[in-house]
């Protein structure tokens, strides 16, 4: 079975093998059993249609750069996720993005320079397999009710990417993106604060600048009630920056003086 061709494979992805009825006809898909995947990852890419039930458990941010993306905080240092316990399980309910779930399922194009998109799996969670107990991915030669509800989800993942790009490219018409930067004080180091820079966010000042007619035009498309979802999650920072105090995973310099990045 030949990898799809894979220049660079998104997060999570370590390989790429489209799913197929001549190779995977008696494959199964069990499940993944534990969320390993997510244990090293502080940052999940988010669309737009998730800014509502993700704003109640994560701080949703913009990545720098081009073409940048939102993306929701497990946690404000490279490596470290508050969520994902010692038994490398999710330890409380919190909506899991839409990117978490579909894996290790994708749509990805196979060929280069063509627009079609086959659905891939990644087979080194061992997830799929011919001796797998679950559910069939196909049969009678055709996709199951389950490899069909996973492709559904899987293109409506993509078309919400698309309304992510939209809405991105909205904020960078009106010019409300700024360089980001939240100081977070320790009640044992009040003139030492923490940091965190390295990710973009709406800038209010802006945002209230705009003209009537615009501000209408954006309640209206529902664009406005998205980037108060985002200013709203902001003050989350501080609450998954005191649980990696608690799990002692803020970096500290040699000094004693804090040393956090958030990229």
């Amino acid at each position: 079975m030949a990898s799809a061709p894979q220049p660079q494979l998104p997060l999570f992805y370590k390989d790429l093998l489209p799913v197929n009825s001549v190779d995977h006809a008696d494959w199964k898909a069990g499940s993944l059993g534990d969320a390993s995947y997510l244990t090293e990852t502080h940052a999940i890419p988010l669309t737009t249609d998730e800014f509502i039930d993700a704003q109640r458990d994560f701080p949703i941010v913009f990545t720098t750069g081009e073409g940048a993306l939102p993306i929701a905080l497990f946690g404000l240092n490279e490596g470290v996720n508050v969520f994902v316990g010692e038994d490398k399980m999710i330890a409380e309910p919190i909506y899991l993005p839409a990117y978490a779930r579909r894996y290790p399922f994708i749509l990805a194009k196979l060929q280069p320079g063509s627009e079609d998109m086959s659905l891939c799996f990644d087979p080194t969670p061992g997830m799929l397999g011919k001796d797998k107990e679950g559910v069939a991915l196909f049969e009678d030669g055709k996709p199951s009710e389950y490899t069909e509800s996973v492709l559904d989800f899987c293109r409506r993942f993509e078309e919400a990417g698309q309304r992510t790009k939209l809405f991105m490219e909205e904020l960078e018409r009106h010019g409300l993106l700024m360089d980001g930067e939240i100081a977070i004080t320790r009640n044992d180091m009040p003139d030492t604060p923490f940091v965190y820079r390295g990710f973009r966010m709406v800038d209010e000042n802006k945002l209230r600048d705009l003209p009537g007619a615009t501000l209408e035009e954006l309640q209206k498309n529902g664009m406005l009630a998205l980037i108060y979802a985002h200013l709203f999650s902001l003050n989350l920072m501080r609450v998954i920056f005191e649980r990696q105090m608690a799990l002692g995973k803020v970096p500290m310099n040699a000094d004693g003086t804090p040393a956090p990045a958030l990229n």
